[in-house]
């Protein structure tokens, strides 16, 4: 076994690991740090998988933006709507769930059919990929196009988007303000 497949299984299990404690915990603040440990082990993995670029976004941006923003919603937040979700019931199914998990069922059979129709070993880069005896080198153009097509191809998505975290930011922060009493 070599050193890449010894990470990617190491990683792999701290990225599932955490995640699933993350999601089941009962302490927000546990799982919010959880979370923040999941973040780096996907960004660890897409290291591993030569996205160097995703890494380096997924550190920028979700562990130093929106997990900061989750901590800050949190200490934001009354001590009575702590208190609440801390005190649900401890029943994983009940009538009021019932719509969250037929949703996720259904995800669940659409991408179980996926990923049995798929016909993984006909895929052209993976064919590139078996034909370079599963060694794919890293090459400059991998972020050179990703440059290229965000301002070109993908200009106006990329300012819809910024536009939409714009107002999610003005959004939080007219929430987070203190009323004055009059």
């Amino acid at each position: 076994m070599t050193l890449v497949r010894v990470l990617f299984y190491f990683l792999s299990f701290i990225a599932i690991a955490s995640a699933l404690y993350a999601a089941a915990s009962k302490n927000l603040v546990r799982g919010i740090f959880v979370f923040f440990v999941t973040l780096f082990a996907l960004a660890g993995l897409y290291v591993l998988a030569l996205a160097d670029f995703v890494a380096v976004t997924q550190v920028v941006i979700y562990v130093g933006g929106i997990l900061v923003l989750i901590l800050f919603a949190f200490m934001l937040s009354g001590k009575e709507t702590l208190n609440v979700l801390q005190q649900q019931k401890d029943k994983f199914f009940s009538l009021a769930k019932l719509p969250a998990i037929l949703l996720a069922a259904l995800f669940f059979i659409v991408l179980l059919n996926v990923v049995l129709k798929a016909d993984a070993d006909n895929l052209p880069w993976v064919k590139e990929s078996i034909s370079l005896k599963n060694e794919i080198t890293p090459n400059v153009i991998m972020i050179d196009n990703i440059g290229i097509n965000l301002m070109t191809r993908y200009l106006l998505p990329f300012e819809a988007i910024s536009v939409l975290l714009l107002m999610a930011l003005v959004g939080a922060a007219h929430l987070s303000r203190k009323e004055g009493k009059a």
